[in-house]
């Protein structure tokens, strides 16, 4: 089979979702609005967070790097695929393909962590609050932040140079949304049954137990709300935790078919739509789902607009 010079000099033309829509246009405008929905949103979110010193605990903090991670992750996928529709042109070079899994793999797999240490945080916030400021300490918060992006980005590291040094075959059509590891594996024209072991070995872990750490807090949690006296303390307690199940729902759902199950099991058109919506769809859900109905959150958007926005117009 012939080999095409896949090198810095070389390119892949993405086939995504875009294409194999039977309404594209409309498609590629949900697509706008939703991502225009995460920068607003997300950007909102980060801007409290760090500007209103009242949100200034573990799980806010936490969340601010949530948000962070979801607008970094749907700016990596959504400004190429709308740009590239609205040319014609789906061409990506060799660099920027290395470039773009890099970074969809370190922010994936930083989501995936950080979630179990928000579901931890929530675990001793409501069964152990008397511990609260101990274990959840600034340095144990330090401690998840940066495990979090360490962990993420050697893995995304390595797993993005082994899969790029494979030659590739004569055709470059990339089946697929963004530049992603199944998709190019098929492309490959070398033995990949090793790597592709190892690509399932990864997900599952960054999968598996990350989820199973949520589903046992919760539980836990569950166990404990429910032995609450108090109704109001209860509510508030459920609906903090339901928010935060419904984003992991969310996330781990479509990510546990793209990245646990092996490549054989992969279908594109299926990978299409589940990445569109774990890179594009929850990123832009997730704050919403988090501060709609959180009351700390709105009283921090009323601070910060009280303090800078509503003065400025009445000294007009």
């Amino acid at each position: 089979m012939k080999v095409w010079n896949s090198t810095l000099g070389s390119s892949f033309i993405l086939v995504g979702i875009l294409n194999d829509s039977r309404f594209p246009e409309l498609l590629c405008a949900t697509m706008t609005v939703l991502y225009t929905l995460s920068l607003t949103s997300n950007g909102l979110l980060l801007l409290l967070i760090t500007m209103d010193v009242k949100l200034h605990v573990p799980m806010y903090l936490l969340l601010r790097q949530l948000s962070l991670i979801d607008l970094l992750l749907t700016s990596v996928i959504a400004p190429k695929a709308i740009t590239d529709f609205l040319r014609g042109d789906n061409t990506i070079s060799f660099g920027g393909c290395a470039l773009q899994m890099l970074l969809e793999l370190m922010l994936g797999a930083a989501e995936d962590l950080l979630l179990p240490f928000m579901a931890y945080d929530r675990y001793v916030a409501i069964c152990h609050p008397l511990n609260y400021t101990t274990f959840m300490s600034p340095k144990v918060l330090l401690f998840m932040v940066m495990t979090t992006w360490i962990v993420a980005s050697l893995s995304a590291i390595v797993y993005t140079s082994y899969t790029m040094h494979y030659p590739f075959c004569k055709s470059r059509l990339v089946k697929h949304l963004f530049c992603e590891i199944p998709p190019l594996l098929k492309l490959a024209c070398a033995e990949t049954s090793r790597f592709e072991l190892m690509f399932f070995v990864m997900g599952v872990m960054f999968l598996i137990p990350p989820l199973a750490t949520v589903l046992v807090s919760y539980t836990l949690i569950l166990f404990t709300v429910f032995r609450m006296p108090s109704n109001e303390g209860r509510k508030k307690a459920l609906l903090t935790c339901s928010s935060h199940l419904a984003v992991v729902g969310m996330y781990f759902g479509p990510g546990t078919f793209v990245y646990a199950l092996p490549i054989s099991f992969h279908n594109p058109k299926q990978d299409n739509i589940l990445s569109f919506f774990y890179t594009i769809v929850t990123p832009a859900l997730n704050p919403l789902i988090y501060s709609l109905r959180n009351k700390e959150v709105m009283g921090a958007l009323r601070r910060v607009l009280g303090r800078y926005i509503l003065p400025s117009h009445s000294s007009t």
